[in-house]
């Protein structure tokens, strides 16, 4: 799996699965109830810390359900597997926006939805009307007010498979959009350019506070556990300075919730989602 996620490590999954569609998919999940084996879907691997024993079992991967269309006047939906950048693309392309706080976070739009991923106070929930959902084997749609979701968080249903998403934009000239992405790229790239692989920022926001500040006071900042090491560019980034391997990158993030804890009080919680054998 290091050849498969943006912290370049982790061990091997059993299966690796690229299906075509929802019918290509459907048909897998009948293949892996029938031989009881165990399944987790991916995008393209951000915010995954899969653990150097692997994975017992299937991997699925969505990177082929990445088509983006216009479904009415201002009515864009795109499928699990497309960029974040490339959905906010093709809504400026038809004079929509609103969403281009999500244009530098790298990832698919299935993994932004999955924890409502966002900035400056926005998630993309906010603006998403109904998800397409494999549940039970069946492709249902959900309306977001069937649905519990609030920061970083979404709450589905053991099983469930995010396909798609329908998302409510606003008409906007395509310079003001341009100019919000703009924005929101240099930005990244000022403060999240950490120049080795990571997985974007490993701790969620305590409520009122910033992950970063607390490791910061901590001292935290550029300390190092075999390759991971806490960027010396953002301190809530956890890299992989070269050879790193996810035990690495465990044992660093319960050093600096350590240090956090005894420094504030503060219980810092992952944001990365750590998967695998234990």
């Amino acid at each position: 799996m290091s050849l498969h996620t943006s912290l370049k490590v982790g061990g091997p999954a059993d299966l690796y699965a690229v299906p075509e569609d929802a019918a290509d998919l459907q048909n897998l999940m009948i293949w892996l109830r029938n031989e009881n084996m165990p399944w987790m879907a991916i995008g393209k691997g951000y915010n995954l810390l899969v653990r150097d024993k692997g994975i017992r079992g299937a991997i699925i991967s969505l990177e082929r359900f990445n088509r983006v269309e216009l479904t009415d006047k201002i009515c864009v939906r795109a499928e699990a597997g497309a960029d974040n950048l490339a959905l906010v693309r093709f809504a400026q392309e038809r004079g929509l926006g609103g969403i281009g706080f999500i244009s530098g976070i790298p990832g698919t739009v299935g993994g932004a939805i999955r924890m409502n991923a966002g900035a400056y106070g926005n998630g993309i929930l906010e603006h998403t009307q109904c998800l397409t959902l494999l549940r039970d084997g069946n492709v249902q749609e959900f309306c977001m007010g069937e649905l519990n979701f609030g920061y970083r968080h979404l709450s589905l249903e053991p099983g469930d498979i995010i396909l798609a998403a329908l998302f409510k934009l606003q008409e906007c000239d395509a310079e003001c959009t341009e100019e919000e992405i703009r924005k929101d790229l240099e930005l990244r790239r000022s403060k999240h350019n950490v120049g080795f692989p990571s997985a974007g920022s490993f701790f969620k926001n305590p409520s009122g506070q910033a992950a970063w500040r607390l490791i910061d006071a901590a001292g935290m900042r550029g300390t190092r556990h075999g390759g991971a090491m806490v960027s010396e560019v953002h301190s809530n980034f956890l890299v992989n300075s070269g050879g790193a391997t996810a035990d690495d990158f465990l044992q660093l993030s319960a050093m600096v919730k350590n240090a956090v804890f005894q420094t504030s009080g503060v219980t810092l919680e992952e944001e990365v989602r750590i998967v695998g054998v234990e």
